[in-house]
Protein backbone atom coordinates (compact mmCIF):
# COMPACT_ATOMS: atom_id res chain seq x y z
CA UNK A 1 0.00 0.00 0.00
CA UNK A 2 2.94 2.07 0.94
CA UNK A 3 4.36 1.64 -2.33
CA UNK A 4 1.56 2.42 -4.24
CA UNK A 5 0.88 5.93 -2.12
CA UNK A 6 4.71 6.58 -2.86
CA UNK A 7 4.55 5.51 -6.63
CA UNK A 8 1.22 8.14 -7.04
CA UNK A 9 3.12 11.10 -5.01
CA UNK A 10 6.08 10.65 -7.54
CA UNK A 11 4.04 10.30 -10.43
CA UNK A 12 2.11 13.65 -9.72
CA UNK A 13 5.51 15.56 -9.15
CA UNK A 14 6.89 14.33 -12.58
CA UNK A 15 3.36 15.96 -13.70
CA UNK A 16 3.83 18.88 -11.61
CA UNK A 17 7.59 19.41 -13.12
CA UNK A 18 5.94 18.89 -16.51
CA UNK A 19 3.88 20.83 -16.45
CA UNK A 20 5.80 23.67 -15.12
CA UNK A 21 8.35 23.40 -17.15
CA UNK A 22 7.51 26.23 -20.20
CA UNK A 23 6.74 28.28 -17.01
CA UNK A 24 10.75 27.64 -15.85
CA UNK A 25 12.13 27.60 -18.81
CA UNK A 26 10.12 30.69 -19.79
CA UNK A 27 11.60 32.65 -16.45
CA UNK A 28 15.36 30.98 -16.72
CA UNK A 29 16.02 32.48 -20.17
CA UNK A 30 14.08 35.99 -19.55
CA UNK A 31 14.71 36.34 -15.92
CA UNK A 32 17.27 34.73 -14.49
CA UNK A 33 19.97 34.29 -17.21
CA UNK A 34 19.73 38.17 -17.88
CA UNK A 35 20.44 39.29 -14.07
CA UNK A 36 23.65 36.83 -15.07
CA UNK A 37 24.68 38.34 -17.81
CA UNK A 38 24.03 42.02 -16.12
CA UNK A 39 25.86 40.97 -13.60
CA UNK A 40 28.76 39.64 -15.53
CA UNK A 41 28.80 42.02 -17.57
CA UNK A 42 28.98 44.68 -14.84
CA UNK A 43 32.34 43.75 -14.19
CA UNK A 44 33.49 44.49 -17.61
CA UNK A 45 33.97 47.35 -20.24
CA UNK A 46 31.77 46.53 -22.36
CA UNK A 47 30.58 49.12 -25.71
CA UNK A 48 27.13 48.31 -26.79
CA UNK A 49 28.10 46.31 -30.66
CA UNK A 50 31.56 45.37 -29.61
CA UNK A 51 32.39 41.68 -29.31
CA UNK A 52 35.68 42.63 -26.68
CA UNK A 53 34.99 42.68 -23.31
CA UNK A 54 38.30 44.01 -20.76
CA UNK A 55 37.91 42.90 -17.30
CA UNK A 56 37.42 45.41 -14.66
CA UNK A 57 36.27 43.89 -11.17
CA UNK A 58 34.93 46.19 -8.92
CA UNK A 59 35.89 49.42 -10.75
CA UNK A 60 32.24 50.32 -12.35
CA UNK A 61 31.24 50.02 -8.65
CA UNK A 62 33.17 52.31 -7.41
CA UNK A 63 32.76 54.41 -10.46
CA UNK A 64 28.55 54.17 -9.05
CA UNK A 65 29.81 55.84 -5.89
CA UNK A 66 31.19 59.35 -7.24
CA UNK A 67 28.74 59.31 -9.72
CA UNK A 68 26.53 62.51 -8.81
CA UNK A 69 24.20 61.85 -11.57
CA UNK A 70 23.46 58.78 -10.42
CA UNK A 71 22.53 59.87 -6.92
CA UNK A 72 20.14 62.27 -8.36
CA UNK A 73 18.75 59.90 -10.24
CA UNK A 74 18.38 57.80 -7.66
CA UNK A 75 16.99 60.62 -5.52
CA UNK A 76 14.16 61.63 -7.84
CA UNK A 77 13.46 57.61 -8.11
CA UNK A 78 13.10 57.83 -4.45
CA UNK A 79 10.93 60.60 -4.36
CA UNK A 80 8.61 59.51 -7.39
CA UNK A 81 7.76 56.63 -5.42
CA UNK A 82 7.19 57.79 -2.12
CA UNK A 83 5.01 60.61 -3.01
CA UNK A 84 2.85 58.76 -5.60
CA UNK A 85 2.85 55.14 -4.06
CA UNK A 86 1.04 55.80 -1.15
CA UNK A 87 -0.94 58.83 -2.44
CA UNK A 88 -2.13 56.91 -5.79
CA UNK A 89 -3.47 53.90 -2.86
CA UNK A 90 -5.47 56.15 -0.90
CA UNK A 91 -6.92 58.02 -3.69
CA UNK A 92 -7.81 54.05 -4.99
CA UNK A 93 -9.05 53.18 -1.45
CA UNK A 94 -11.35 56.18 -1.33
CA UNK A 95 -12.69 55.57 -4.72
CA UNK A 96 -13.54 52.22 -3.88
CA UNK A 97 -15.11 52.88 -1.28
CA UNK A 98 -17.42 55.94 -2.82
CA UNK A 99 -17.92 53.11 -5.44
CA UNK A 100 -18.66 50.15 -3.89
CA UNK A 101 -22.36 50.34 -3.25
CA UNK A 102 -25.34 48.58 -5.14
CA UNK A 103 -26.77 52.51 -6.54
CA UNK A 104 -27.64 52.69 -10.42
CA UNK A 105 -24.65 54.06 -12.94
CA UNK A 106 -21.99 52.87 -10.22
CA UNK A 107 -21.18 50.60 -13.53
CA UNK A 108 -20.40 53.52 -15.59
CA UNK A 109 -18.45 55.76 -13.22
CA UNK A 110 -16.23 52.37 -12.36
CA UNK A 111 -15.31 52.27 -16.12
CA UNK A 112 -14.74 56.25 -16.43
CA UNK A 113 -12.24 55.88 -13.33
CA UNK A 114 -10.33 52.73 -14.65
CA UNK A 115 -10.39 54.04 -18.46
CA UNK A 116 -6.66 56.12 -18.16
CA UNK A 117 -5.44 52.20 -17.27
CA UNK A 118 -6.74 50.80 -20.68
CA UNK A 119 -4.47 54.60 -22.44
CA UNK A 120 -1.62 52.92 -24.23
CA UNK A 121 1.86 54.98 -21.81
CA UNK A 122 3.24 56.32 -24.66
CA UNK A 123 -0.27 58.18 -26.13
CA UNK A 124 -0.85 59.03 -22.40
CA UNK A 125 2.24 60.82 -22.03
CA UNK A 126 1.06 62.47 -25.45
CA UNK A 127 -2.17 63.65 -24.09
CA UNK A 128 -0.24 65.19 -21.28
CA UNK A 129 2.23 66.83 -23.34
CA UNK A 130 -0.88 68.89 -24.69
CA UNK A 131 -2.84 68.95 -21.67
CA UNK A 132 0.47 71.14 -20.20
CA UNK A 133 1.81 73.12 -23.22
CA UNK A 134 2.13 76.54 -22.89
CA UNK A 135 0.18 79.02 -24.57
CA UNK A 136 -2.41 76.60 -25.84
CA UNK A 137 -2.94 73.37 -23.18
CA UNK A 138 -6.38 73.30 -21.90
CA UNK A 139 -4.39 73.46 -17.97
CA UNK A 140 -2.57 76.80 -19.07
CA UNK A 141 -6.23 78.47 -20.80
CA UNK A 142 -7.89 77.51 -17.39
CA UNK A 143 -5.04 79.42 -15.29
CA UNK A 144 -5.24 82.37 -18.20
CA UNK A 145 -9.13 82.30 -18.02
CA UNK A 146 -8.65 83.30 -14.22
CA UNK A 147 -6.17 85.85 -14.43
CA UNK A 148 -3.46 83.37 -13.44
CA UNK A 149 0.37 83.25 -15.35
CA UNK A 150 0.58 80.52 -17.74
CA UNK A 151 3.38 78.14 -16.94
CA UNK A 152 5.52 75.73 -18.67
CA UNK A 153 5.40 72.96 -16.92
CA UNK A 154 7.30 70.49 -18.59
CA UNK A 155 10.46 73.12 -18.74
CA UNK A 156 10.56 74.26 -14.95
CA UNK A 157 13.01 72.00 -12.91
CA UNK A 158 10.78 72.24 -10.30
CA UNK A 159 7.84 71.55 -11.37
CA UNK A 160 8.45 69.09 -14.17
CA UNK A 161 8.99 66.09 -12.00
CA UNK A 162 5.64 66.83 -10.01
CA UNK A 163 3.70 67.28 -13.29
CA UNK A 164 4.46 63.50 -14.20
CA UNK A 165 3.82 62.43 -10.97
CA UNK A 166 0.25 63.95 -11.49
CA UNK A 167 -0.17 62.10 -15.05
CA UNK A 168 1.12 58.62 -13.29
CA UNK A 169 -1.67 59.49 -10.26
CA UNK A 170 -4.29 59.73 -13.00
CA UNK A 171 -3.28 56.97 -14.34
CA UNK A 172 -2.70 54.03 -12.13
CA UNK A 173 -5.74 55.19 -9.29
CA UNK A 174 -8.11 53.19 -11.39
CA UNK A 175 -6.06 50.07 -11.67
CA UNK A 176 -5.45 50.20 -7.93
CA UNK A 177 -9.18 50.61 -7.12
CA UNK A 178 -10.50 47.84 -9.42
CA UNK A 179 -7.77 45.63 -7.07
CA UNK A 180 -9.54 47.11 -3.54
CA UNK A 181 -13.25 47.19 -5.29
CA UNK A 182 -12.88 43.11 -5.50
CA UNK A 183 -11.42 42.90 -2.07
CA UNK A 184 -14.37 45.06 -0.46
CA UNK A 185 -16.91 43.22 -1.66
CA UNK A 186 -15.78 40.11 0.47
CA UNK A 187 -16.07 42.47 3.57
CA UNK A 188 -19.14 41.03 5.06
CA UNK A 189 -21.90 43.41 4.90
CA UNK A 190 -23.19 42.82 8.85
CA UNK A 191 -19.62 44.58 10.08
CA UNK A 192 -21.13 47.99 8.84
CA UNK A 193 -24.58 47.70 9.63
CA UNK A 194 -23.49 46.73 13.43
CA UNK A 195 -20.88 49.94 13.49
CA UNK A 196 -23.32 51.63 12.13
CA UNK A 197 -25.78 50.89 15.01
CA UNK A 198 -23.13 51.54 17.58
CA UNK A 199 -22.76 55.12 15.94
CA UNK A 200 -19.37 54.82 14.86
CA UNK A 201 -18.78 57.09 11.83
CA UNK A 202 -17.50 56.62 8.64
CA UNK A 203 -14.26 57.36 8.88
CA UNK A 204 -13.97 55.18 11.73
CA UNK A 205 -15.69 52.24 9.85
CA UNK A 206 -12.81 52.92 7.24
CA UNK A 207 -10.02 52.93 9.28
CA UNK A 208 -11.08 50.63 11.85
CA UNK A 209 -13.11 48.03 9.84
CA UNK A 210 -12.23 48.14 6.06
CA UNK A 211 -8.42 48.72 6.26
CA UNK A 212 -7.91 45.58 8.44
CA UNK A 213 -10.30 43.09 6.43
CA UNK A 214 -8.47 44.22 2.96
CA UNK A 215 -4.70 44.58 4.15
CA UNK A 216 -3.89 41.60 2.61
CA UNK A 217 -5.33 43.50 -0.59
CA UNK A 218 -3.88 47.16 0.34
CA UNK A 219 -0.24 44.93 1.10
CA UNK A 220 -0.27 43.57 -2.33
CA UNK A 221 -1.26 46.54 -3.90
CA UNK A 222 1.82 48.44 -2.10
CA UNK A 223 3.99 45.95 -4.12
CA UNK A 224 2.65 46.45 -7.33
CA UNK A 225 2.68 50.19 -7.06
CA UNK A 226 6.42 49.75 -5.68
CA UNK A 227 7.58 47.76 -8.85
CA UNK A 228 5.52 50.80 -11.16
CA UNK A 229 7.06 53.26 -9.89
CA UNK A 230 10.60 51.95 -10.22
CA UNK A 231 10.13 51.16 -13.99
CA UNK A 232 8.90 54.49 -15.11
CA UNK A 233 10.74 54.65 -18.19
CA UNK A 234 8.11 55.66 -20.52
CA UNK A 235 6.26 58.97 -19.54
CA UNK A 236 10.17 60.19 -19.06
CA UNK A 237 11.12 59.11 -22.20
CA UNK A 238 7.87 61.02 -24.06
CA UNK A 239 7.38 63.71 -22.07
CA UNK A 240 10.75 65.38 -21.03
CA UNK A 241 13.70 63.35 -22.35
CA UNK A 242 14.99 63.08 -18.55
CA UNK A 243 14.86 67.19 -18.67
CA UNK A 244 14.92 69.76 -17.94
CA UNK A 245 18.76 69.65 -16.28
CA UNK A 246 18.07 66.22 -15.37
CA UNK A 247 15.12 67.26 -13.17
CA UNK A 248 12.90 64.06 -14.18
CA UNK A 249 15.59 61.94 -14.87
CA UNK A 250 15.41 58.48 -13.08
CA UNK A 251 17.06 55.19 -13.18
CA UNK A 252 15.63 53.35 -15.58
CA UNK A 253 16.27 56.32 -18.57
CA UNK A 254 19.59 56.98 -17.14
CA UNK A 255 20.27 53.32 -17.41
CA UNK A 256 18.55 53.34 -21.28
CA UNK A 257 20.86 56.77 -21.65
CA UNK A 258 24.13 54.81 -20.55
CA UNK A 259 23.70 51.86 -22.44
CA UNK A 260 22.50 52.77 -25.88
CA UNK A 261 22.97 56.36 -26.03
CA UNK A 262 26.87 56.15 -24.78
CA UNK A 263 26.87 52.62 -25.30
CA UNK A 264 28.72 51.85 -21.82
CA UNK A 265 26.96 48.22 -21.51
CA UNK A 266 29.24 47.48 -18.48
CA UNK A 267 28.43 50.35 -16.41
CA UNK A 268 24.49 50.12 -17.36
CA UNK A 269 24.53 47.28 -16.09
CA UNK A 270 25.96 48.06 -12.63
CA UNK A 271 23.35 50.75 -12.92
CA UNK A 272 20.56 47.94 -13.66
CA UNK A 273 22.15 45.79 -10.90
CA UNK A 274 22.04 48.74 -8.37
CA UNK A 275 18.12 49.47 -9.01
CA UNK A 276 17.39 45.37 -8.71
CA UNK A 277 18.87 45.15 -5.34
CA UNK A 278 17.35 48.59 -4.21
CA UNK A 279 13.85 47.48 -5.07
CA UNK A 280 14.69 44.09 -2.83
CA UNK A 281 15.83 46.19 -0.08
CA UNK A 282 12.82 47.99 -0.25
CA UNK A 283 10.43 44.93 -0.82
CA UNK A 284 12.54 43.19 2.13
CA UNK A 285 11.59 46.41 4.05
CA UNK A 286 7.68 46.99 3.54
CA UNK A 287 7.77 43.22 4.24
CA UNK A 288 9.41 43.55 7.46
CA UNK A 289 7.17 46.62 8.54
CA UNK A 290 4.02 46.37 6.64
CA UNK A 291 3.38 42.56 6.09
CA UNK A 292 3.51 42.39 9.78
CA UNK A 293 0.66 44.07 10.81
CA UNK A 294 -0.94 42.43 7.77
CA UNK A 295 -4.55 40.97 8.90
CA UNK A 296 -5.91 37.76 7.45
CA UNK A 297 -9.00 36.19 7.50
CA UNK A 298 -9.09 33.16 9.78
CA UNK A 299 -6.14 34.17 11.90
CA UNK A 300 -6.13 34.63 15.49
Amino acid sequence: MSRNVEKARRNEAVLAYFLLAPSLLFLAAFTYWPILRSFWFSLHDVLLGDPRMFFLGAENYQRLLSDGLFWKTLGNTAFYTLITVPVAIAIALLLAVALDSKLRGMAIYRSAFFYPVMIPSVAAGMVWVFLYAPGYGPINEALAALGLPQIDWLNKSGLALPAIMLMSLWKYSGYFMLILLAALKLVPSDLYEAARLDGVSGWDQLIHITVPLISPTLYFVVIIGLLHSYQIFDYVYVMTQGGPADATNVLTFYIYQTGFQYQDIGYASTLANTLLLSVLALIGLIAVTLGRRVHYLGER
